[in-house]
Formats: C-alpha cells, structure tokens, sequence
C-alpha cells in the first residue's frame, strides 16, 4: 500500500488514535493494527519521514529486538560500530554492528507495514485539542473531528499530550544540528567527539553514509550557538568546502522519562516520554520498542475494557523493567560534562583501545591505574562517567 492519506471517520470512533508518524508511532500502528484494533496515524506533516530530526544511527540490536527485517532501501550503510574520539584525537572504538539509515525511507516503510496491516493514515493533521469524556477521546484536528477510546502520544519532544493535557513538567532538551555533507573521508564507524570546546554539555559527530555522504553535526545545550560550533568544527576537520546537501535536526528530550507516562486513556511513546538514551541522545531502538509495548498494553486495555491509569500502569511497569537506569546514565553524563579536556584526554587513555569484549582483567586494570595514579579523577567521579558510557551500548538501548 503507498504511503497514502486517507479520510477522517468522523461518524465512528476508533479503537486508538497515534498522534505522529515517526518511529514510536508507526510501530505502535503496526502492532496495534495487527492486533485487530482500528487504528488511525495523524500525522501532522504533509509526508512520513519529512523532515528528519536525528543522526540516523540504529544497531543490529534493534532489529533482532523487533523482529522486523529492514529493507536494502532504508538501509544507507552498515558500521561496524562507534569510535569515541577524545580532545586530543585519541580514539577508543566499541565494536557493535549497526546501521545508517535513510530516515526518511524508514519510517515510510513503517507507515507502510502499518498501513498494511490495517491502520488508517491522515497527513496534513494536526491535532488542535484533547478532551475525554465518558472514556473516550473527542479529538479535534486541522481535518475534522474524530473520537477514539484511546490514545497513543507519539509526537516527539513537541509533547502534544504534556503540551494540551499538562500531564508533565516540561522536560529538559538539547539542540541537534547537523549537515549532511559529501566527499567526507570515512570508516566504518561512527565517529563521536567528546570535544567540549565545541559541544559544551554535548558531543559532535561524523556518521557515514554511502556515496561518500556523511551526517556532519553536534548537539548542546547551548543553542544559540549550536550552528558557530558546527561550523568550526567543519574548518578543524578541513571540510569547509565540501557541498553541503541539507541541514537538518531539532530539539532532543535529554533529561530521561518523563514523570507520567500513562493517564487515562492515554500512553506516552517515544520522545514524547522522554525515551532516548541520555547520554548520546539516541531514540529511535527506544521509540519502536516503547511503541510496541504501548500497543500491547492498549490491546489487554480493549481485552478487558479497563482504560483507567491504574490499569494502563503496566506499561510503565513494561519499560521499567526492560530500558536501562536513566539516573545513572544522567548522573554519569553529568560528570563527564564536567570534566576539563585535559580529564577527559586522561580518561580516554585509561581505557583499553577497544570496549566491546572487556574482561574482568581489563576492568581491574583500569580500576587499578584510577586508584593509583589518578585519584583526582575517582573523586570527581570517573566511575559514574565509565558506567553511563556502559549503559549507553546498544545492548542497553544507546542506539
């Protein structure tokens, strides 16, 4: 089936209505969908996967957790893995299989399994207003109205439900921004840059792609000076003159889950929940696995008509128990923001060259020459640094 628009039923409700079409949405579409929910996508955008916000970076883990085989043309390299670069160009590599994709493609192809198992898809749909009443969602949109007796808020850090609902407090954001460029010299590997010079309270990157394009950007907090930083950058690595083909990117949740992620009727997926991994900012293994468990959970909602936020707590139970301990991530993140360029060189030659396989010697060794000879780095909290970048792998939802 294209990737087609479709007429609002405005006579009869839907069983749930997603709100976005991104990654977290069109996986809850798929899984909702196939089991036999009437479901329908508004999808405020006049096409799926336009425009795209993040890197385009997902593990071979992502895939083998959803069981779903992504096509050749969503697929715009393969890598083998990361490198950690520090400020004085000492590399670090994690050796883990992944994918750069055509983000656009991807998340078309995921409106297009939804659509094929049955899901309604409305472009050009923005949701303008929210109300429940007698459990069931009157839904007002720039297309009409529609009811439905769920909910499923997939509208990324723009956050409609938290924005219309007051479900939350405004969580914490950083900026992305990123050229995509050509003739870039490359690996296969992503590149990552703990340069604070540049990407203070952030990191930059050079994410490969085929044809010799690269993703060339950073994200910071500090946004109004995000473009100045990304634009050194290109000059220090010698690319000014390469032929810049777009520039892309937007606002990335950065302070972990959100504190309600169900209410009733209604579950949070994605970056409208606040899921990405804290210290890379990655969201998209995050987005398509909250999203099936969102429409797991909505589906055992319909199997025993119970809608009401004691009941839809399960999946909050779900995710608990499944993603990695954002305190920790965030905790560690924060550290490693606060060491000085000259800690950070310290710490990246305290590791081994490559993270992927470290033993128990390893570890002991680098625990070992911390205590030893770099105390300082102990107390400022190394450690909590060396776990957020453990819990940031793609076993643990980092990418």
């Amino acid at each position: 089936m294209a990737d087609d628009t479709m007429t609002l039923d405005t006579q009869n409700p839907y069983d749930i209505a997603i709100i976005g079409a991104g990654p977290a949405g069109g996986s809850a579409a798929i899984h909702a969908s196939k089991m036999g929910l009437k479901t329908i996508v508004l999808e405020e955008h006049a096409s799926v996967g336009d425009p795209v916000h993040c890197g385009e970076c997902l593990s071979e883990v992502a895939e083998t957790r959803i069981n779903m085989k992504f096509p050749r043309e969503v697929i715009a390299r393969h890598v083998k893995g990361v490198n950690v670069i520090f400020p004085d160009s000492h590399k670090v590599k994690l050796t883990e299989a992944g994918y750069v994709l055509e983000k656009h493609a991807f998340e078309k192809w995921l409106s297009n399994e939804a659509q094929n198992a049955g899901a309604e898809l409305s472009l050009s749909t923005r949701v303008t207003s929210l109300a429940r009443e007698n459990e069931q969602w009157n839904i007002e949109t720039s297309q009409g109205k529609i009811s439905a007796r769920m909910v499923i808020d997939a509208s990324g850090a723009a956050g409609v439900a938290n924005r219309m609902l007051n479900m939350n407090t405004r969580f914490s954001v950083t900026t992305g921004i990123q050229y995509e460029l050509l003739d870039i010299p490359q690996e296969e590997y992503l590149d990552f840059y703990l340069w604070p010079r540049l990407a203070p309270h952030g990191y930059l990157w050079m994410i490969p792609k085929n044809d010799g394009r690269a993703n060339v950007g950073l994200v910071t907090h500090d946004i109004t000076k995000a473009k100045t930083y990304l634009d050194q950058f290109v000059k220090e690595l010698g690319w000014e003159s390469k032929k810049k083909i777009k520039t892309f990117g937007g606002p990335i949740p950065s302070s972990g889950p959100v504190q309600n992620t169900v209410g009733e009727g209604i579950i949070l997926v994605g970056d409208a929940a606040g899921f990405t991994s804290p210290l890379f900012e990655g969201g998209t293994q995050l987005s398509l696995v909250s999203g099936r468990m969102a429409a797991e959970v909505a589906k055992d909602a319909f199997t025993q008509n119970k809608f009401d936020k004691p009941f839809l707590s399960q999946y909050e139970k779900k995710w608990r128990a499944e993603f990695p301990s954002y305190d920790k991530i965030i905790k560690g993140k924060n550290v490693i923001y606060n060491f000085t360029e000259d800690e950070l060189n310290r710490i990246g030659h305290l590791m081994p060259g490559e993270l992927s396989n470290l033993s128990a010697v390893d570890k002991a060794k680098v625990g070992f020459n911390v205590l030893s000879h770099n105390y300082d780095l102990y107390k400022k909290g190394v450690v909590d640094a060396f776990l957020a970048f453990g819990y940031s792998r793609a076993a643990h939802y980092g990418w």
